[in-house]
């Protein structure tokens, strides 16, 4: 079926739908990795997004339901060169092409993403509009400028969960809706790590990685109070990822305030942005932003390079961070690619954060230490 994209400048790029008649429309955006298109789609990073693989076969291994990092498919449409049909993998339950369109997700091929990935990296990401329906360029680029700017939207509110839910045999267990959670949720006592993480968009495989770290971990809502989070007697907080700008997240950066030095804290991605705010610094707009699995990242403190998965639009002003009068906030880890800031921590606020994604699934793994890390300060906060 023929199908038009068009972004907000003008630009078009004629491709065929392999998932249907549809229409999609939000930011176009990039993802250099060669494999992991269903934990992209499911990431709520993506939320709002469309995202383009740059990687030319998609759809080669089907997939899996024990791939996901969410409870649906969170991006707005999937860009490819080419859709590869006949899946040839063993744990794979299906087609690409039958699981979007299952969840009512445009899937777009014969497309130029070359092109369409030079032309983001030239020009930065922007509104574009697919359609099925609509192929005249003049309508289709005319609606893409209407497509609402990432920057100054609180996309957090859209993802985050709405109650509270542990982490039992791999999946959510939710608490009562009306339930408001205290001490007593925690299972395993202190005989693990509890740890209460802040959902901006978390990706199922944080989670686990911290329970692989030792911890029992309850997921709480965006808008949790600090006050409630207290009165878990967590002996660490979590900041997850999520998608959008941090700026309107306003309440979340309240809320870390309060907590700063209460218990250590530990920031991935969005969460890393969002601290930053409550400590002082200021974030910015990537231009195409870093999407992928192959992004290297410079340990400060070792001179080590590791190969991380990213996937953000906005980052951490490199000369903020500390600005507020806290003389030991620095940077932990920098981006080779354009020098800019991938980790900062306080040692004195016992709190770290890294932009990047240790947890990535299906990889790099390169960064993985970082949840024990974070449980080491856990237990020096104990002693």
């Amino acid at each position: 079926m023929k199908a038009l994209l068009a972004l907000e400048d003008g630009r078009t790029f004629p491709c065929r739908s392999f998932t249907g008649k549809g229409e999609a429309a939000g930011e176009v955006v990039f993802n250099t990795s060669m494999t992991g298109y269903q934990e992209i789609l499911t990431d709520p990073s993506y939320f709002g997004q469309m995202v383009t693989m740059t990687y030319p076969l998609i759809g080669n291994y089907g997939v899996c339901p024990e791939d996901v990092e969410s409870d649906k498919i969170q991006a707005k449409a999937l860009i490819v060169r080419e859709y590869i049909n006949f899946p040839s993998n063993w744990r794979s339950t299906g087609n690409l092409a039958d699981y979007l369109k299952k969840q009512g997700i445009l899937g777009v091929e014969e497309l130029d993403t070359r092109a369409l990935t030079r032309h983001i990296r030239n020009n930065g990401a922007m509104g574009a509009v697919i359609s099925t329906i609509d192929l005249d360029p003049v309508s289709l680029v005319a609606r893409a400028k209407q497509v609402p700017s990432m920057k100054g939207c609180d996309f957090v509110k859209k993802v985050s969960t709405k109650t509270p839910y542990l982490w039992r045999d791999n999946r959510p267990y939710y608490l009562s809706d009306n339930a408001v959670p205290d001490s007593s949720v925690w299972k395993y006592g202190k005989e693990k790590h509890r740890v209460a993480a802040l959902d901006f968009g978390i990706k199922y495989n944080i989670i686990r990685s911290l329970e692989k770290a030792g911890c029992e971990v309850i997921v709480l809502p965006a808008e949790t109070s600090a006050e409630t989070i207290k009165n878990l007697e967590p002996d660490g907080i979590f900041l997850s990822n999520g998608p959008g700008d941090p700026e309107p997240v306003t309440y979340a950066v309240d809320t870390i305030k309060k907590l700063l030095g209460f218990r250590p804290v530990f920031g991935i991605c969005l969460g890393m942005q969002l601290l930053g705010l409550a400590m002082g610094a200021d974030t910015y707009k990537i231009k195409f932003g870093h999407r992928g699995g192959n992004q290297p990242v410079k340990n400060c403190a070792t001179g080590r390079v590791e190969i991380t998965a990213q996937n953000h639009g906005f980052a951490v002003d490199l000369n903020t961070p500390g600005n507020n009068g806290n003389a030991d906030c620095g940077m932990t880890h920098i981006n080779l690619n354009e020098d800019s800031l991938e980790g900062l921590k306080n040692d004195s606020l016992n709190v770290f954060a890294v932009q990047y994604h240790p947890e990535a699934s299906p990889g790099p793994h390169d960064a993985s230490y970082l949840f024990d890390q974070f449980a080491h300060m856990m237990d020096k906060d104990r002693r």
